[in-house]
């Protein structure tokens, strides 16, 4: 009895030394279990990288296409107003000209003279080109010309904004040579008759009784000439400046839409508005 007794202590004893220790960890890590959790901590960040990355670029690129569809507006804006200064531009021509060939020819303007106050009033007459370039100006001021990553449409969204300069420096030209017909153009033409072409809502009248000049001196008279000969010329290139505006226009607007794909994605949308109308018919 003493020996069993002394059996069951010692292996009470064993089994008291062997027991687990709660604060002792299940077992040791080795260098692979380190490095499958730096591995998977690396992926998670580096997902979360990407998932950022990719959002950033999808605003970006949805900002770029918005831009991009707000400036085909602009061009289509500024070619119906560059339709409506070339008309007008080609009737000033029309007219400058017919005022000339009256001022060089004193009988013919004697005998013509509501023609040539029509002309006097009507010819100089020139209003300035006023462009859309509300998106042009945004993507300047708050530098989103980087969101523009194609350098071709860039250059070219450049190319047709810096012919302005040009333009707009002709238009400067033309005021002075302007102001100096009218200081000749006071000394010949008879205000009276002037206030009466005026009609009510502001438009300029032809008279019929033919009205006199107030002198026929032909040195006056070819003072005044020599002013609208240079405000025609002025006139003229102006003219040529524009239309190589508007084709430029033209141009952009088209290249823009194939490169950026803007016709497809009306008419995928018209599609989908389609189908969308289908769907609740049925």
């Amino acid at each position: 009895m003493e020996t069993i007794n002394s059996t069951q202590e010692t292996e009470n004893m064993e089994v008291h030394h062997h027991a687990h220790n709660p604060a002792e960890p299940h077992h040791k890590k080795n260098w692979k279990s380190y490095f499958w959790e730096f591995l998977m901590l690396f992926l998670a960040v580096f997902c979360g990288f990407l998932a950022e990355y990719q959002l950033e670029h999808k605003i970006e690129k949805d900002r770029e296409l918005q831009f991009i569809k707000s400036l085909t507006t602009d061009l289509q804006d500024d070619i119906i107003s560059l339709n409506i200064v070339i008309v007008k531009e080609h009737k000033g021509i029309k007219s400058l000209d017919t005022l000339m060939d009256l001022l060089n020819n004193p009988q013919l303007a004697k005998q013509h003279g509501d023609q040539l106050y029509f002309a006097a009033r009507t010819g100089p007459r020139s209003n300035p080109f006023a462009n859309n370039s509300r998106t042009f100006d945004q993507l300047k001021n708050s530098g989103g010309f980087r969101l523009i990553r194609n350098t071709q449409a860039s250059n070219k969204i450049m190319g047709y904004y810096n012919q302005f300069f040009g333009i707009r420096l002709l238009e400067d030209n033309y005021n002075h040579e302007f102001d100096n017909f009218k200081n000749i153009a006071a000394k010949i033409l008879d205000p009276a008759i002037l206030r009466r072409q005026e009609s009510d809502n502001g438009n300029i009248e032809r008279s019929n009784d033919n009205p006199s000049l107030r002198t026929y001196d032909i040195e006056m008279l070819k003072e005044m000439t020599f002013h609208a000969l240079q405000m025609n010329g002025s006139r003229r290139s102006r003219l040529l400046l524009l239309k190589k505006l508007k084709k430029s226009a033209e141009d952009l607007k088209a290249d823009l839409k194939k490169e950026y794909q803007l016709e497809s994605q009306v008419k995928a949308r018209t599609h989908n508005s389609r189908f969308s109308q289908l769907r609740i018919l049925w």
